[in-house]
C-alpha cells in the first residue's frame, strides 16, 4: 500500500469516528504552587491560542483530559463534577479546537502541540505538579504527557482510556459487530485493512441504532448527556482537522511500551464491558505503580459507575501526597 493511501484510509478512519462520537507568558516552570484559585483563569498559549478552563473543587490540583477527540470537558463536568471535585480540585480544559476553546489559525493539532498546551496550562497556573486525569482518546495525550514531564505529574488517572487506538479500533469493529443483527449484516472480512472493517461496523451501528448501546450501559445515559450538551458551544476544529493532514500520525502509536518507564502512581479504570476501548486493553499498560479498577459498565464509568468511581478515587487519593 502507498502512503498517499493509508493516509487516506486512516483519515477515512477517523472522520468515521468523529461522525459518530461527535453525536499571555507562562510562569517559570519551577515556580512553587501558591493556591489555586477556583474560577475561570484565562488561559493564552504562547502561539496565541485562548484555551478554555474551569477550576472547581478543593484538594490536589487535577487537570482533566477530555477525549473525542474535540469533545470538551463540559459533559464530565456537569454529569460526573460532584464525584471529581470532592475528591481533587478540578482543572476543566478544553482542548485547542475543542469545546469552548478558540481553533489554532494555524491548523496546529499535533500530539506534541497539545502536549504543550497542557504543560502551558501548569506553568500559568502557577502549579508545581498536578494529578493528570484522562478519558477514553484523552488518554493518548495525557500519557504523552507524563511521558514527557513525569517531574511535574503527581498521579495519573486513566479512565476507560485509551493508550493503542489501533487496538481499541480492533475492539470496536470486532464487538460492534457482533452486536449486529446476524440476518441484516455483511459478511466481515477479517483480511481486510483495519480503516475498512471499522467504519463498516461503526457505519451500521449508526445506521441501526445500536451505537448507544454499544457505548452506554444505561439507557438514560445519551438522553442526560444531550439535555447537558444542549446550548452549550461545541468547536470541531481540532476534531476535523486531523482528518486532513499528518497529524493523525502522532495520535496512533502505541504507548503501551513507553508506561514501564512511568513510576509515579496510576489508576486505572475499566468498564467492564467496555467495547470501545476494549475491555481487556488496560492488561497490556506497563505502570511499575499502577493500581487497576474494572467496574460495571461500559465506556463511562464516571458517569454511569459514580459509586465504585468514587471509591477508586478515594483509595488512589489516600495513597498520594497531601499538597503537589
Amino acid at each position: 500500500m502507498s502512503i498517499a493511501s493509508s493516509q487516506l484510509r486512516l483519515r477515512a478512519w477517523f472522520l468515521v469516528v468523529f461522525l459518530m462520537w461527535a453525536t499571555a507568558n507562562p510562569a517559570p516552570a519551577q515556580q512553587k504552587a501558591a493556591g489555586l484559585a477556583n474560577g475561570t483563569p484565562t488561559i493564552t498559549t504562547t502561539d496565541g491560542v485562548q484555551l478554555y478552563t474551569k477550576v472547581a473543587g478543593k484538594g490536589l490540583p487535577c487537570v482533566f483530559v477530555h477525549g473525542g477527540p474535540g469533545s470538551g470537558s463540559y459533559a464530565i463536568e456537569a454529569l460526573a463534577g460532584k464525584t471529581l471535585e470532592q475528591n481533587f480540585q478540578m482543572i476543566y480544559l478544553d482542548q485547542r479546537g475543542s469545546g469552548r476553546s478558540a481553533s489554532d489559525p494555524a491548523k496546529n493539532y499535533a500530539i506534541e502541540r497539545l502536549v504543550q498546551d497542557l504543560e502551558e496550562v501548569r506553568q500559568q497556573l502557577h502549579l508545581d505538579k498536578w494529578v493528570v486525569m484522562s478519558h477514553s482518546f484523552g488518554g493518548i495525550i495525557a500519557t504523552a504527557y507524563a511521558s514527557k514531564y513525569p517531574e511535574r505529574v503527581q498521579g495519573l488517572v486513566l479512565v476507560n482510556s485509551i493508550l493503542n487506538l489501533p487496538a481499541s479500533m480492533e475492539s470496536t469493529a470486532a464487538n460492534g459487530y457482533k452486536l449486529l443483527p446476524e440476518a441484516s449484516r455483511p459478511p466481515l472480512d477479517p483480511a481486510a485493512p483495519l480503516p475498512q472493517r471499522f467504519g463498516m461496523v461503526m457505519g451500521l451501528l449508526g445506521q441501526q441504532g445500536l451505537m448507544n448501546r454499544f457505548m452506554y450501559a444505561n439507557d438514560s445515559t445519551p438522553a442526560r448527556l444531550s439535555r447537558v450538551m444542549k446550548g452549550v458551544p461545541a468547536n470541531r476544529d481540532f476534531a476535523t482537522t486531523l482528518f486532513q493532514g499528518p497529524a493523525i500520525q502522532g495520535y496512533v502509536q502505541d504507548l503501551t511500551p513507553a508506561t514501564a518507564a512511568l513510576k509515579m502512581p496510576v489508576l486505572v479504570v475499566s468498564g467492564q464491558d467496555d467495547y470501545m476501548v476494549g475491555p481487556e486493553h488496560y492488561k497490556s499498560f506497563q505502570f511499575p505503580n499502577q493500581q487497576v479498577v474494572v467496574v460495571p459498565g461500559r465506556h463511562y464509568a464516571l458517569i454511569e459507575s459514580p459509586t465504585e468511581f468514587n471509591q477508586a478515587l478515594v483509595s488512589f487519593r489516600k495513597k498520594l501526597p497531601r499538597k503537589a
